[in-house]
């Protein structure tokens, strides 16, 4: 990025930066906000290190962006319904987000993104990656992206967060509220990405059913075919967290996967999510 404020440093070709030379426990001017936003636009996701803000400057960081989304499923830090828990405690083996996927695809209006703060690490293990969507999208074949432009896709949360999913039972005392896991949502396969303007492959495995007018079966092969292409290493990254690290990330333009591998310890993550907009085709 030209004329930055910041150290702006990519963590790979396709996805993420590190941005250094920034205290957000302090306020950020517009002219910085802006900047952070184009960085986020630009990476898909921005890390910051040596972060020690209190829960009322997390939340003052994430309304620089956009409105909070009051997650409906997790359980908050209490007095900070705006904040929910990402947990794991030493004698549970289930994590949360342990699969490929993005937050919020079963809204009519997809979150714009999450603000993830370490709290609490393991003293090795538990870090996250995550894929760009754009680079996914801009590696299909041409014959495949004319066949993914006229279809849409049903996401749901019902199998993950309702009464009968395994996933709620496995992360049980984390999570609630199955009766409200009834949503459903359609979205294009390939939307345009409402600031950037790029083209994005919009399915992930963590929420899409199936393709809208296809049966579940039907849609098997071509979604794990997309899904399988969009884990390919070369449109990733991959993030360590310590004490004090946040991780930006623009749900719409990437999937993200928290690693499962730091058993016996607890990780405490604090997330903020912010409200988006319905994504089109365009």
């Amino acid at each position: 990025m030209r004329n930055s404020r910041f150290d702006v440093r990519p963590t790979s070709p396709a996805v993420g930066a590190e941005i250094l030379g920034v205290d957000l426990s302090k306020p950020l001017s517009a002219a910085e906000t802006e900047e952070l936003r184009g960085a986020l636009n630009d990476f898909g996701v921005i890390f910051f290190r040596d972060q020690d803000l209190s829960p009322e400057q997390h939340i003052a960081f994430a309304e620089r962006f956009a409105e909070i989304n009051v997650n409906r499923f997790f359980r908050s830090v209490p007095g900070y319904p705006q904040i929910a828990e990402v947990r794991k405690e030493p004698k549970q083996t289930a994590n949360i987000g342990g699969g490929w996927h993005t937050d919020h695809s079963y809204d009519e209006a997809p979150a714009l993104g999450s603000i993830l703060l370490a709290r609490e690490v393991p003293e090795s293990g538990g870090d996250t990656m995550f894929a760009s969507m754009h680079h996914a999208y801009e590696a299909l074949s041409d014959g495949l992206k004319q066949t993914l432009e006229g279809l849409r896709a049903v996401h749901s949360s019902r199998h993950v967060f309702g009464a009968a999913a395994q996933y709620s039972r496995d992360v049980a005392g984390r999570i609630g509220n199955p009766d409200l896991a009834t949503q459903d949502a359609v979205h294009p396969v390939v939307v345009r990405h409402p600031e950037s303007g790029r083209k994005i492959l919009y399915v992930n495995p963590g929420f899409t059913t199936h393709f809208e007018g296809w049966t579940q079966k039907e849609s098997r092969s071509l979604l794990d075919y997309l899904y399988a292409h969009a884990a390919r290493p070369e449109f990733h990254t991959r993030f360590q967290w310590r004490k004090g690290s946040i991780a930006f990330w623009d749900n719409r333009a990437t999937w993200h996967f928290a690693i499962n591998d730091y058993h016996g310890e607890r990780r405490l993550m604090h997330r903020i999510t912010l409200e988006g907009v319905p994504l089109v085709r365009r």
